[in-house]
């Protein structure tokens, strides 16, 4: 836990108090939709800090997460939080580690960006701090669309999706960032389900436990843009996962895989069928299936080929 620096002299600064169990990285009041992916997975990150008893600052570009802390001057977020242009966050961040270095101090750097920020316009800046190692934490809320700007399509919209600017349905599949930035061998990378609140929790710590930068991926449905309904965002994150839509899994170093949580046979038909962004004419369910196997099989070969240390 970090502590107050004490001194005499001017240039000793307090440093950042850790949250404690009651408080929250986000505060109730917050101008989220319902039912909002991204709400609840700041909540469960927040949970892990005040367990952890660890404070953070965050650099959050233009994004649904930043729209979240409301008027000035007050905010919704209970931490300090940088508002970043759309494709910089990452720049930021590293401002700010570096200062936190220099400073001794002991809390986190947490990039909190959507997919739009993450996977198109700040690709570039978050490929350099991985190539750097710089010490942050890097969270993408992937609700697969540009959700701050009415919902268009981003390279993290699946196949077949309706956006507003693919309104017969996305052509394209969805791009793998999480190999991506394996490539860039990285400590650390993972997937979160906002469905498996344990899983999310020991991947946190693991990042929070971690030198240089981590990656963290976290579904993210948005049920404006999903056409779902609010109170089903949790479980329809749980049938991506169970169907292999969305597989659980971690990365170190680029090369070593770790399968969290096996599918268990679910049809992806049912995850399709309960978000009106995907017309019946929109897909090849068959198709669809034969991509969920695929992509679990080969995260068992690289779990196979490079295992992970228990």
């Amino acid at each position: 836990m970090s502590t107050a620096t004490t001194s005499d002299t001017p240039q000793a600064a307090e440093q950042p108090a850790a949250p404690g169990a009651e408080e929250c990285l986000l505060r109730p009041g917050n101008t989220n939709c319902g039912g909002c992916g991204m709400s609840v997975g700041l909540t469960l990150f927040g949970r892990v800090l005040a367990e952890e008893e660890l404070a953070c600052q965050m650099a959050i570009p233009a994004c649904c997460g930043i729209v979240t802390a409301g008027g000035f001057p007050t905010t919704s977020y209970n931490v300090p939080v940088v508002a970043t242009t759309f494709g910089s966050a990452p720049a930021y961040a590293t401002g700010m580690a570096r200062v936190r270095s220099l400073n001794e101090e002991g809390h986190q750097v947490v990039c909190w960006a959507g997919d739009g920020g993450t996977y198109d316009i700040g690709i570039a800046t978050l490929s350099a701090a991985a190539e750097r190692n710089e010490e942050l934490i890097y969270v993408c809320y992937d609700n697969e669309i540009y959700g701050n700007t009415g919902g268009q399509r981003s390279s993290a919209t699946p196949a077949g999706a309706r956006t507003t600017t693919t309104p017969s349905g996305k052509a394209e599949s969805k791009k793998n960032i999480m190999e991506i930035m394996a490539a860039h061998a990285i400590p650390y990378a993972a997937t979160l389900s906002i469905a498996h609140p344990e899983d999310f929790a020991r991947k946190v710590r693991t990042a929070l436990g971690t030198r240089g930068t981590k990656f963290l991926l976290l579904h993210s449905p948005c049920p404006t843009g999903w056409k779902s309904e609010p109170g089903e965002s949790v479980d329809l994150v749980r049938v991506a996962v169970a169907s292999g839509l969305f597989p659980l899994y971690e990365v170190w170093e680029g090369a070593t895989y770790r399968l969290n949580l096996e599918p268990d046979g679910t049809d992806p038909a049912e995850y399709y069928r309960r978000q009106r962004r995907f017309g019946a004419d929109d897909l090849d369910l068959e198709e669809a299936r034969v991509a969920c196997e695929r992509r679990i099989d080969r995260i068992r070969t690289l779990a196979r080929q490079f295992p992970a240390a228990d």
